[in-house]
């Protein structure tokens, strides 16, 4: 059973069966965000989601990034990303259309980057998160 269902730009539907929210800078105890940081934050977001969907390729959508001052530290400047992380594993209809539609789905975990904590459902998500490339990321796999 699924979360909720996402439908992409191309019309492709996903359903979404696991889901992970997470604070972009909750576990920051001190610096600041910048391009450091933010790269350590997705990277340890990447390898946690190939850990906990070892048969599901792994997709980051990339997040956007606002400057919002000019000041620079010992970092680079302030770097800010969207303010809830997630990742969620998605499955849809397979890809091969020889593979026995009731036998087989596609499956793709995706990260991406929202400003809210708010699970995506049908058209209303997030505009990057339904420009994936379902056809291009996702692998089939026998259930």
């Amino acid at each position: 059973m699924s979360l909720t269902r996402v439908v992409l730009a191309s019309g492709r539907s996903l359903d979404l069966s696991e889901l992970q929210l997470s604070s972009t800078y909750g576990a920051m105890l001190e610096g600041y965000p910048c391009k450091p940081v933010n790269d350590m934050k997705i990277k340890g977001l990447v390898r946690a989601a190939e850990h906990a969907h070892p048969s599901s390729p792994v997709h980051l959508v990339p997040p956007p990034r606002e400057y919002p001052d000019q000041y620079a530290g010992a970092f680079g400047p302030v770097e800010v990303l969207p303010s809830v992380a997630c990742v969620g594993a998605f499955h849809s209809t397979a890809l091969d259309r020889d593979h026995d539609p009731v036998l087989y789905r596609s499956a793709l975990t995706i990260i991406w980057f929202q400003p809210t904590a708010r699970v995506p459902s049908g058209c209303d998500a997030e505009e990057a998160l339904r420009q994936v490339e379902w056809e291009g990321l996702a692998r089939d796999h026998e259930l």
